[in-house]
């Protein structure tokens, strides 16, 4: 069996948990940064640490949600997702074990770290567009595997499951099915370049990236966008060429661990190349923020192109570019 095997049974589960909060029509809360969560977050990330309690136990795991701002929501709402988990798991969950399986592994030291963003894109989930379950590992610092499921997929009318496995990149049906090996695309032209994009951008980051596509000759037409790490999941299948995160101020506005360790461990497992705006390596070790404006995800073709176009346009005004590669 593949070591991955039950965390991938886990984020169909999830994604199963996910379908049903939609239909129920859950409640919206905002969390002190103002950024959305609903019990689908919560019942999500507690099946995912579940399934790590049991059968990665001594691991450590850096998640999104805990079980102290879970026990803030209204009351009704936690009896939902504990009814909701409680279903798809076939016994009786109590709030106690909820919260335990919601800080499973937090600050707990080890040489892999499992990665959770339980619902990768809330704003798409609650708007109805698309969104991932996500669960990556750290190893030595470095993403190692990622497991992403996509309930709603541009690729599959009923959803599509990706992970890494054996050092490479599969996709499948999230219902169930054969595997596909996914690969990174061979395209080069930038005129025939496929990008994608956040759904929502600041505006300061979506001038350089004008600016930018300008430069390296790429047509803004062909962007397409996508909320969470469905974006990375594209590009490993060769479904998309090229993902700008960013530029924004890190110290301000930092980019989250979580949002980005799966999505890496996919694009670079199917060929693809993830790295800074400058090219550099970004660095994933100092806790749940990534310490860089932003990050560019390739098929590796084009990725110097990007890097020299994003240079040329706003390595000056940002002050973080190498000017030496």
């Amino acid at each position: 069996m593949r070591e991955l095997q039950p965390i991938i049974d886990a984020v169909r589960l999830a994604c199963e948990l996910c379908r049903r909060v939609q239909s129920s029509e859950a409640g919206v809360t905002r969390k002190s940064d103002a950024s959305p969560v609903t019990i689908a977050d919560y019942g999500s990330q507690a099946l995912l640490c579940r399934a790590i309690r049991r059968h990665f136990p001594d691991d450590g795991v850096i998640a999104e949600e805990g079980g102290e701002a879970f026990l803030s929501v209204p009351q009704p709402e936690r009896e939902q997702a504990l009814r909701l988990v409680g279903r798809l798991l076939g016994e009786q969950v109590g709030e106690e074990d909820f919260v335990r399986w919601l800080d499973h592994g937090r600050g707990v030291r080890s040489d892999r770290i499992w990665v959770i963003d339980p619902v990768d894109g809330t704003e798409g989930f609650v708007h109805g567009r698309a969104y991932a379950v996500c669960v990556g590992t750290l190893v030595e610092g470095e993403p190692r595997d990622g497991v992403i499921g996509a309930p709603v997929s541009p690729l599959d009318e009923g959803g599509t499951l990706f992970y890494t496995d054996g050092g490479g990149a599969w996709s499948e049906l999230l219902a169930g099915g054969e595997p596909r090996p996914l690969h990174v695309s061979d395209r080069a032209d930038p005129p025939s370049l496929r990008i994608v994009e956040s759904y929502v951008m600041g505006r300061r980051s979506r001038e350089i990236a004008d600016r930018v596509y300008a430069e390296a000759g790429l047509d803004a037409r062909r962007i397409k966008r996508y909320d969470g790490m469905v974006k990375y999941a594209l590009l490993a299948a060769g479904a998309a060429d090229l993902y700008v995160r960013g530029p924004r101020d890190s110290r301000k506005n930092p980019h989250k661990l979580w949002d980005h360790v799966a999505g890496t461990a996919l694009v670079r497992a199917a060929g693809g190349q993830v790295t800074g705006l400058d090219g550099r390596a970004v660095d994933f070790s100092q806790g749940t923020e990534l310490r860089t404006p932003g990050l560019l995800v390739s098929n590796g073709r084009i990725h110097m192109r990007l890097v020299e176009a994003m240079e040329r346009v706003a390595g000056e005004e940002w002050g973080f570019l190498s000017h030496s590669h």
